[in-house]
């Protein structure tokens, strides 16, 4: 009996537990929002301040990420062009259209051919005639100068400097070919040089990065100095570090979002003012190149990425500033 007695007890002892800790959290959230919106508040209540905060920031942050945008779309670009490069054959004139046929199938067969592509000499003297305006001058030549040519397109996993350079040695060696030129060498100090220039960006959005940081760093620094008496009458009454820190760490956030949505307003004017120009231009040269914008992902990983830098340079001004203020303590000790 004195069991069956004890059980409900121990039943309204795990409930009440059960109910402390959702009382516990409930309060902890709450405080949070409690924070986060006077946070806001005080940013809002000085918007000269905020707003040319969020203007450094914007253009900080708004760099590097152009600068990768346009990289992104030259990468897109140099990849079309590498996927229709190719090795250009000349066969001798004394081969015949038979021959030039028996050894686009021999090079098409091999392991490092992705296709083979055969021009006769016919083909490119029609297609000379009709592309350079010379049809009147060519009338008078009494045979076809030009050369059977095979178009060797290497696969794509063999587009490197020294793949294709043994591979127009092979072609090379070949009976009945007079000379191979090959048309990648170009395209790989392009890519290279593209390599280059997306480390350099890379390096500059690490100097931006840290230029944000210690922006924000720089400007929680006064927010902490302004409200120096305020905290020194919150940790009298017991307020803990946490306590102490969470409105700076929520000002950071804030002023990290802000900074991060200029930066896709920078870019999104930069893009729309940019574009027409660009197209213009492409279209010139016979290109398909655009400037590619700033995809949904991409935006809140931007915006992810200004709320984590705002959050880490208050951070970092928090505890170098924050645990110099204790009560008894002069300021400026």
């Amino acid at each position: 009996m004195a069991s069956d007695a004890g059980r409900p007890r121990q039943g309204r002892g795990g409930a009440q537990s059960r109910s402390e800790v959702r009382d516990v959290a409930g309060s902890y959230l709450a405080h949070h929002r409690k924070v986060a919106r006077e946070s806001a508040l005080r940013l809002w209540h000085a918007p000269v301040a905020s707003l040319m905060t969020w203007l450094v920031m914007g253009v900080a942050l708004a760099m590097p990420v152009a600068l990768l945008l346009l990289l992104g779309s030259l990468q897109g670009v140099s990849a079309g062009w590498e996927s229709s490069a190719r090795i250009t054959t000349y066969l001798a004139d004394d081969v015949s259209l038979e021959q030039a046929q028996r050894l686009r199938l021999e090079v098409g067969s091999w392991a490092d051919v992705e296709g083979v592509e055969l021009i006769d000499r016919d083909s490119a003297l029609a297609e000379f005639r009709a592309s350079s305006g010379l049809a009147d001058a060519l009338d008078y030549l009494d045979e076809n100068p030009l050369p059977h040519t095979l178009l060797v397109t290497p696969p794509e996993v063999g587009r490197t400097a020294a793949a294709v350079e043994v591979l127009a040695a092979e072609l090379e060696a070949m009976t009945g070919v007079a000379r191979v030129q090959v048309d990648l060498g170009w395209l790989q100090r392009l890519n290279v040089l593209t390599q280059l220039l997306g480390r350099a960006v890379w390096v500059l959005a690490l100097l931006l990065g840290g230029a944000v940081v210690l922006v924000i760093g720089n400007t929680i620094r006064l927010a902490i100095e302004s409200r120096r008496d305020e905290i020194l009458v919150a940790k009298l009454v017991g307020g803990t570090d946490a306590f102490v820190r969470r409105p700076f760490l929520y000002t950071g956030v804030w002023f990290g979002l802000g900074g991060g949505v200029v930066a896709w307003i920078l870019l999104g004017l930069s893009l729309w003012w940019l574009s027409g120009p660009i197209e213009r231009l492409a279209t010139l040269y016979h290109s398909n190149f655009t400037l590619s914008g700033l995809p949904f992902d991409g935006a809140l990983a931007l915006l992810a990425m200004a709320m984590v830098l705002g959050w880490l340079g208050a951070w970092v001004a928090v505890k170098r500033h924050l645990d110099a203020i204790e009560p008894g303590v002069p300021a400026g000790s």
